[in-house]
């Protein structure tokens, strides 16, 4: 892990198409990023936004940013929006052929502190939607 970011990278037993699709579509997406499916909204492609609110032991929390890129099938940046701004996250698929895919999250890396923390987050979103991925 470097200082500047967080990179997290899986290699997925499942098509790019099919990992897209779960990454982009509403009812996949609520599904692994654990919110209430009616909150979830998705325009994906360049300055559309999008929307989800997650239950957490401390209550409901919305959250919401735009995409800045979408590239089909290979790449998305969005923002997510934060109290302190926008942080912006990146995930990059690769087609690593027998119908598997390279999935590389980006994001940048908090307050030292706050690093262990936030690995730990992305990782356990990660192993939602390979979760989900594989019920598809």
């Amino acid at each position: 892990m470097s200082t500047t970011e967080i990179t997290i990278t899986r290699d997925l037993d499942a098509p790019r198409e099919t990992v897209w699709r779960v990454w982009t579509e509403p009812e996949y997406f609520a599904r692994w990023f654990g919110a209430a499916p009616e909150s979830v909204a998705l325009d994906v492609r360049p300055g559309g936004a999008w929307k989800a609110t997650v239950a957490t032991p401390g209550g409901e929390m919305p959250m919401r940013g735009v995409y800045r890129e979408v590239v089909g099938q290979e790449r998305l940046v969005w923002t997510l929006d934060l109290p302190q701004g926008a942080m912006e996250m990146t995930a990059t698929l690769a087609d690593l052929g027998d119908g598997r895919t390279r999935v590389v999250l980006r994001q940048p890396a908090p307050p030292r502190e706050q690093c262990a923390q936030a690995e730990e987050g992305a990782n356990r979103l990660l192993d939602s939607f390979a979760k989900v991925l594989a019920s598809v």
